[in-house]
């Protein structure tokens, strides 16, 4: 039983099923592409509720801006002239006025929509929507989706979003049947008024029903969505090896810089006023420039073949090789190529440079 969960383990690396959550490189990807979870339910939701809730509130005020227009109009602008100045004051009394009836309903809408949008996405602004994309209009690719399972999803919604709405208006309306009968005996003001207060009460009604399923809709959306982004281990790997580098090609980098840092030092040999050796294990090269250099520096080492090298190199230049076992070994331990001497071994180091510049002659 064992040997055979690892056999499917093992085999699933190999078949490319999309199993694992998307990484978070993937999904900021796919967000700068435009695709993100959003339910486009929820935000129609909220417009009509909150549509509905803005004539509750500011119907009054809508009232009386109407019927104020339509007085003016019938009793002072009728009676005027006919001429362009009064058409022209006319119509920009009708546009202001129409302004201050239809400017909380916009401006409620206006403002519901870019706030349901930014709840689910945040702020998002990308270009990648209005590319052409011709696989959109291939004609295989409408019919596949025609009979998809996100179809069949949008269609059982729009069954139940209709479903729940006849119900919600036929219950309404039963309630409300005592009083319909007697509207043809009101007068049409309250006619009007009456039908106004149940359609507002419908759609309040029905635009906190939606947000219900909208809610659910947009659930549903973020799963679709993390279903749709899922990657295989395969694509995981890759998708390192792309941000962190290939291990076979960084490899080879490292090398090439390797061999480039040694090509410095090995040029920076001849610059070096003594060499200190193990004598053959080790070889450090020395350099102290009074004008430029608080203190003396190591400006190569190496070990083994690089050491030998390194006095080959003196040799080719006249470089003075010293032998000093202890402290050879302390210079590569302890110093790096471009350091200076450190305090404890600048005494050891400079008896060397004393006995150099003795030797070369350029002791004062």
């Amino acid at each position: 039983m064992a040997a055979t969960h690892r056999l499917r383990l093992d085999l699933q690396l190999f078949s490319g099923e999309k199993t694992e959550a998307a990484t978070p490189k993937k999904k900021q990807d796919a967000r700068k592409k435009g695709q993100v979870a959003k339910s486009m339910d929820l935000s129609a939701a909220f417009i009509l509720f909150f549509s509905f809730l803005t004539f509750y509130l500011f119907g009054g005020f809508m009232k009386e801006h109407l019927i104020g227009l339509f007085r003016t109009i019938f009793s002072d602008y009728l009676l005027m002239n006919l001429s362009l100045d009064n058409v022209m004051v006319l119509v920009e009394k009708v546009m202001v006025e129409m302004m201050f009836i239809l400017g909380p309903i916009l401006g409620a809408t206006l403002l519901i929509a870019v706030a349901s949008n930014y709840m689910q996405v945040g702020f998002l602004v990308t270009g990648e929507g209005l590319k052409m994309q011709f696989n959109k209009i291939n004609p295989i690719e409408g019919v596949k989706k025609l009979f998809s399972a996100r179809a069949a999803v949008d269609f059982l919604k729009s069954v139940l979003k209709m479903t729940i709405i006849g119900i919600v208006v036929y219950n309404t309306l039963m309630n409300e049947r005592s009083n319909i009968m007697q509207l043809a005996h009101l007068p049409m003001e309250e006619i009007v008024l009456y039908s106004s207060s149940v359609t507002m009460m419908l759609g309040i009604k029905i635009g906190g029903i939606l947000i219900g399923l909208a809610l659910f809709d947009y659930m549903y959306q973020r799963y679709d969505h993390a279903k749709t982004l899922r990657m295989s281990k395969q694509d995981i790997k890759d998708e390192y090896k792309k941000t962190e580098g290939d291990p076979h090609i960084k490899g080879k980098i490292r090398e090439k810089q390797r061999r480039m840092a040694m090509q410095r030092m090995m040029q920076d040999v001849p610059k070096a006023d003594v060499i200190i050796t193990n004598p053959t294990h080790f070889a450090v090269a020395i350099q102290y420039d009074a004008s430029k250099m608080g203190a003396p520096s190591v400006i190569a080492k190496g070990t083994d073949f690089m050491a030998l090298k390194i006095r080959e190199k003196a040799k080719e230049h006249g470089v003075m090789i010293m032998e000093n076992r202890p402290l050879a070994r302390a210079l590569y331990a302890q110093v790096e190529i471009g350091e200076p001497i450190p305090g404890d071994m600048f005494q050891a180091v400079a008896e060397v440079l004393a006995y150099v510049y003795k030797m070369k002659g350029k002791a004062n």
